[in-house]
């Protein structure tokens, strides 16, 4: 499996690549062989000794496994990329699958292949509103602060959804991760978005323990964030487990605000197992998949990778952060999930802000079902560079997207957007300042 990988530094670091091309393309010859069957009882990380195994082993739906089960991977691509495959039919085949066979598939594909076969999938959830509809590309509004400051958050919010950005989620990062803090900023959140009537969901992308203290507080909690891993050992390191995860969807469904019933929200990173050294030796795109089968459990509203945010020790240039999202995307997709992007580079990668515009164009082009939005694409908490506000509307002008109908319909009767374009009010923050 690793050495069937497209390179990428960290599994350089690992010490698990292929050496060289030929080794590289031997590898994906005899993965190609391999069924169905042979990757389900030969995981990466074993079901007696990790708990994310055994949640996507007892996630797979067996009546569908037992008809794909003796298929080789190669004809897992060419049943993904045959012209007449319908989206009914993949999203059924997913449930049949492990994230070992997700990955699988995935190192056989070309740019153009994970670009089609992500194209052809439509996984829709519901929190207040609906995402993933055909048509539609949405953003989170990430109105992060360096301090937290309530009047530097809402000066970016206010910019945001001028530019018709936040139709996904209005997600922040916190600086200050303790209770009264959360709490502050959630109230920030949701009093905006009660005040203008703003269809859309919240969030505050606090530890998830913090995020339930919060909710047990009565604070108001549309949806609940957490980062997750591809090993048991991966998310201990994260401070979380199943139990948490399961506690926390229990509670968001009883005591949360949102509609639901989708109301989860994970981040995911190729390389972060191995940063933890928790990787038990396997590839990080495998791994990668394998945090989209354990996130699935829970039935998201969002999720998204982080694709270059780790930095260039595991994806070291624009080639490979390209690669990454690309393969990223698509794994999500395949594996059920309503898919998102967060297209981004740190300051000490081989990258710019035009390779990042280049991969949110194919993203688009493969369907992906949102973006981040931040002022300028420069995140001032987190240090690192993204789409902007002003990318998301391109992007929907380029590929004759909209935004979600719901919050289109609010953003028509705020006057910043008429017949799916933006009107010469978008840009001014005012709107929000009566």
């Amino acid at each position: 499996m690793a050495k069937a990988n497209e390179i990428k530094s960290g599994d350089i670091l690992a010490g698990i690549g292929a050496e060289n091309a030929a080794e590289r393309i031997a590898a994906k010859r005899v993965l190609s062989q391999l069924t169905l069957e042979d990757l389900r009882n030969n995981p990466v990380v074993p079901l007696e000794t990790d708990e994310v195994s055994r949640i996507i082993d007892g996630d797979v739906n067996e009546a569908i496994y037992r008809s794909v089960k003796n298929w080789s991977v190669a004809e897992l691509r060419e049943f993904i990329l045959k012209t007449e495959t319908t989206n009914d039919e993949l999203q059924r085949l997913s449930r049949g699958l492990t994230a070992e066979m997700v990955a699988a598939t995935t190192k056989l594909m070309s740019n153009l292949d994970l670009v089609l076969g992500a194209s052809k999938i439509k996984n829709i959830a519901h929190c207040n509103t609906m995402i993933g509809q055909p048509g539609c590309l949405a953003a989170r509004l990430q109105p992060n602060h360096p301090t937290d400051n309530v009047e530097g958050i809402l000066a970016s919010l206010r910019e945001g959804l001028s530019y018709g950005v936040g139709d996904a989620v209005i997600g922040l990062n916190p600086v200050d991760d303790t209770l009264p803090a959360v709490i502050r900023s959630l109230e920030t959140l949701y009093d905006f978005v009660e005040e203008w009537k703003i269809p859309t969901q919240i969030c505050v992308l606090a530890h998830i323990t913090t995020q339930l203290k919060a909710l047990q507080k009565g604070a108001p909690v549309h949806l609940l964030f957490q980062s997750v891993a591809g090993t048991e050992a991966g998310n201990t390191a994260f401070g979380i487990s199943g139990a948490i995860l399961q506690e926390a969807y229990e509670a968001g469904l009883k005591q949360g605000r949102a509609t639901g019933p989708n109301i989860m929200y994970f981040e995911t990173g190729q390389g972060s197992e191995l940063s933890a050294e928790a990787h038990n030796g396997a590839d990080q795109l495998t791994l990668e998949a394998r945090c989209y089968g354990f996130a699935r459990h829970y039935k998201p509203y969002l999720v998204n990778t982080v694709v270059g945010f780790i930095g260039p020790e595991y994806l070291y240039d624009t080639r490979q952060v390209t690669r990454a999202g690309l393969e990223d995307h698509f794994m999500g997709k395949l594996t059920g999930l309503p898919m998102g992007v967060d297209a981004c580079y740190t300051n000490h990668m081989k990258a710019d802000q035009n390779d990042i515009e280049n991969l949110a164009t194919l993203l688009t082009a493969a369907g992906c079902t949102y973006f981040m939005g931040i002022p300028m694409g420069d995140d001032v908490m987190l240090n690192y560079q993204c789409t902007s506000f002003h990318d998301i509307p391109t992007l929907r002008s380029i590929f004759n997207l909209r935004p979600l109908p719901a919050f289109e319909a609010w953003l028509e009767c705020m006057g910043i957007m008429e017949n799916g374009k933006l009107t010469a009010r978008a840009g001014d923050a005012t709107i929000f300042t009566r």
